[in-house]
């Protein structure tokens, strides 16, 4: 027995408990800290800078709430946002149902089923700019495989990234490709962890497939299917590095999302501040979804 396990069995129990207590916090202290230099201090400088005019040079003048008033009446700023919010809703929409019926195959398989989830979590071994240029050689409309491909079949081959129509659309099919396999373990390992009995019993009274899937299946495994959206969700609403390598936010202005053009600000027009300005502005917007999320997982807690 150490010093300090003797010192702590041969205290009084308020004693015990408050040594406990320190102890504690001699763990949590080295956390805290690291929390508040790279998360904290960064987020109050963020919001103190949003009230000057600062261009990375001398100019350095307080303006108060004027990048806030600029920004939320910028054209260009909604124009961001909603391409952010099309390509969230259908990136993580057609990401959940994909790794949800790929769990839910890929657990009905007996051998190999092993060796089926190792491939399939290939594409999140590959980062997200080499998955960005990787998807742009494939779509040139002049070398890309994929134009070959539809080609050779006497399909129609639209422009995937040189058209506004099809540009945002070619951006979720991309993640769509990267991002499905982390969908696909979560609710694979959800649907391992479940109980047999409930299936078991539906089973005994004559329920069928998507009866089973449906009724016992879906319910089971709502928290983790809303755990998925949360960070799903947050990880689209963040996307920056497959428009980056394939668009950079054209043509035009129609795959520029929130973290684009706040790189745009900050980097090539050198305004520091309104970049500062969009970050904290978003970063609130997402603070309300995570409230949102976990407000639901309470009341899916509560039932």
């Amino acid at each position: 027995m150490t010093p300090t396990t003797a010192s702590i069995a041969g205290a009084p129990a308020a004693g015990r408990a408050r040594l406990r207590g320190e102890r504690r916090w001699t763990f949590v202290i080295p956390l805290l800290a690291v929390l508040g230099v790279t998360s904290v201090y960064p987020t109050v400088y963020s919001i103190y800078m949003s009230f000057f005019d600062w261009d990375w040079g001398h100019r350095f003048n307080f303006i108060g709430i004027d990048n806030y008033t600029t920004l939320l009446t910028s054209e260009r700023f909604w124009n961001a946002m909603i391409n952010t919010a099309v390509f969230t809703v259908g990136a993580v929409g057609v990401e959940l149902l994909l790794g949800l019926g790929v769990a839910l195959v890929v657990n009905r398989l007996g051998f190999g089923a092993g060796i089926v989830r190792t491939l399939l979590l290939v594409p999140l071994m590959v980062s997200g700019i080499v998955t960005a240029i990787i998807w742009k050689i494939m779509m040139d409309p002049t070398l890309g495989i994929i134009d070959y491909v539809l080609r050779t079949l006497g399909l129609p081959t639209p422009a995937f990234l040189g058209d506004p129509s099809t540009a945002l659309a070619s951006m979720v099919l991309i993640d769509t490709w990267w991002q499905t396999a982390f969908v696909f373990i979560v609710l694979s390992a959800g649907l391992r962890a479940l109980p047999v009995e409930p299936f078991e019993a539906a089973e005994v009274d004559g329920a069928g497939a998507f009866a089973r899937f449906r009724y016992v299946t879906l319910p089971l495994l709502r928290p983790i299917i809303l755990t998925v959206l949360m960070f799903r969700t947050i990880d689209c609403m963040k996307v920056f590095a497959i428009i980056f390598g394939t668009t950079g936010g054209g043509p035009l202005t129609s795959t520029e999302s929130i973290q684009i053009l706040a790189y745009r600000a900050a980097f090539k027009t050198q305004q520091m501040s309104m970049s500062m300005t969009m970050m904290v502005v978003f970063s609130a917007l997402i603070f309300v979804i995570v409230a949102l999320y976990m407000r639901v997982g309470e009341r899916e807690a509560v039932q």
